[in-house]
């Protein structure tokens, strides 16, 4: 039998693990989004994660070539993190809806702030409606996508916790009862 910090522990690294695969769930969905939505627009990829780099790391990318490849990585490692903040958030008891509507506003609320504190984005009220609803759409489309995996594979993992405790149990109370 587990200790409350072990079970803690235990509880703390599954949630990080199923967030880190909804996470990357969530960044799946938002990049089709993105580029479903580009190809209709017709706009090109956003810099903005390799421009948010370079501003925090201090370093330039070789050239465009490389600033777009940055910029993928950054997204794929950036959003595919996210999913952690969703583990966390599960900690708290919060599940489901609840639970996806506070990380869209944890996801959405930091991009709006940290991209034009970093002055690689302007602030909202510098943008137009439908930038910002745009926007605001492929953010709700990783957050229900990174939620949806995440409560599942959640509930999958409690379903194989159960069984193996009841397992468990079974054999203690036949060799008790033997």
């Amino acid at each position: 039998m587990k200790n409350k910090t072990g079970i803690f522990l235990n509880e703390l690294g599954t949630a990080i693990g199923i967030g880190v695969m909804a996470g990357i769930v969530g960044t799946a969905a938002i990049t089709i989004s993105q580029m479903i939505e580009m190809k209709i627009d017709g706009r090109e990829p956003s810099s903005a994660p390799a421009d948010a780099a370079s501003k925090v790391l201090d370093m330039q990318p070789a050239n465009e070539e490389k600033k777009s490849k940055v910029s993928q990585q950054i997204h794929w490692a950036y959003g595919t993190s996210w999913g952690i903040a969703r583990g966390l958030i599960s900690l708290t008891g919060l599940k489901g809806w609840k639970a996806t509507l506070v990380h869209f506003a944890a996801i959405w609320g930091t991009a709006n702030v940290m991209l034009p504190a970093l002055e690689v984005a302007p602030p909202a009220t510098e943008e137009d409606a439908k930038t910002i609803s745009v926007d605001g759409l492929h953010h709700a489309v990783y957050a229900v996508a990174a939620g949806l995996a995440f409560d599942a594979i959640a509930e999958k993992t409690s379903e194989t916790a159960l069984h193996r405790e009841w397992v468990s149990a079974k054999k203690y109370f036949k060799k008790k009862l033997a």
